[in-house]
């Protein structure tokens, strides 16, 4: 089989597109025939060596993978044929940039039928970090959450869920995304380029933080409200002003989550959320694909077309 794979640590230059050996399922998994899988900045922080418990290479980064089931292992629980997506073994290696992958069986749950393969694999770790942190904020239908980075991977996708729980959504984007935003359910969208955020909000029930702004949305929350960050989730400094400031604090790293997945199945399959695509790349053009997901002002998703 073809996959990425990378000798050392190093910019999008290192990644080469080499013959592999084609994995073999154990007890408990299936052999993927991948289709599709999304690029995330993870695997850049990976590529780089900036996540030392992944290992030193020679190793395939990348976790999010949509195709059918071509094999099945022992008490694996699907068919041959099956469409499945999901994001297996985060954090350790699921080596999704490859024609096969091999995974747990309960680590990926049926493809959303409204989707093709390569808006399927947009989701799995950028809808799993929204659904995740939306669940453990306890968000209700009725209150008011703030969005960071509204027209991100993770962003977009915590936007659409949160609409589909019933909240009040304000979404931060730069001019350039508000229609965009909008577009994807926001009821409020403010220019965190020309306006002072913390000037203009008051009272919100949840703060979604994924750019490093903890400190100051503290500012915009309720007593009682909830403060989740997915970059500062071991800051132990920060955790406790949160918590001396009458707020809760919850630091997230996603993880497998097929009852997630299978949520997220539940909302696309009811038309409330859609990964929005801005980008493709053929796995011969993953260099690329890393150079743009670095550049940091992607809207949506990009993914690898396998």
């Amino acid at each position: 089989m073809r996959a990425v794979v990378q000798t050392e640590f190093g910019g999008p230059e290192v990644l080469r597109l080499v013959e592999a050996a084609r994995p073999v399922p154990g007890p408990g998994e299936v052999l993927v025939r991948v289709r599709a899988s999304g690029v995330n900045p993870a695997d850049a922080i990976v590529r780089r060596g900036d996540f030392p418990s992944f290992g030193t290479p020679p190793f395939t980064v990348g976790w999010d993978v949509s195709g059918e089931v071509e094999e099945v292992g022992p008490d694996a629980g699907y068919a041959v044929g099956d469409e499945v997506y999901g994001m297996p073994a985060f954090p350790a290696a699921a080596s999704a940039y490859a024609e096969h992958v091999a995974a747990r069986a309960d680590e990926l749950a049926p493809k959303p039928a409204r989707l093709d393969h390569v808006h399927a694999a947009a989701l799995p770790m950028a809808a799993l970090t929204a659904w995740q942190a939306l669940s453990r904020a306890g968000l209700a239908a009725g209150q008011r959450v703030l969005v960071h980075g509204a027209a991100g991977g993770v962003g977009h996708l915590v936007v659409q869920i949160a609409k589909a729980l019933g909240a009040h959504v304000t979404a931060l984007a730069g001019a350039s995304g508000h229609e965009f935003v909008r577009g994807l359910g926001a009821d409020e969208v403010v220019d965190y380029r020309a306006t002072d955020f913390t000037t203009v909000l008051s009272g919100l029930d949840v703060v979604f933080d994924s750019v490093r702004q903890s400190d100051r949305s503290l500012t915009v929350l309720r007593p009682g409200g909830v403060l989740v960050t997915v970059n500062e989730q071991h800051d132990q400094a920060l955790a406790e002003r949160v918590v001396a400031a009458g707020r809760r604090f919850e630091g997230l790293t996603v993880a497998p989550d097929r009852a997630g997945l299978e949520a997220i199945t539940d909302l696309v399959d009811r038309g409330l959320v859609r990964p929005h695509v801005s980008r493709t790349f053929p796995l011969a053009d993953v260099a690329a694909a890393h150079e743009l997901v670095e550049s940091g002002h992607t809207r949506g998703k990009i993914v690898l077309v396998v």
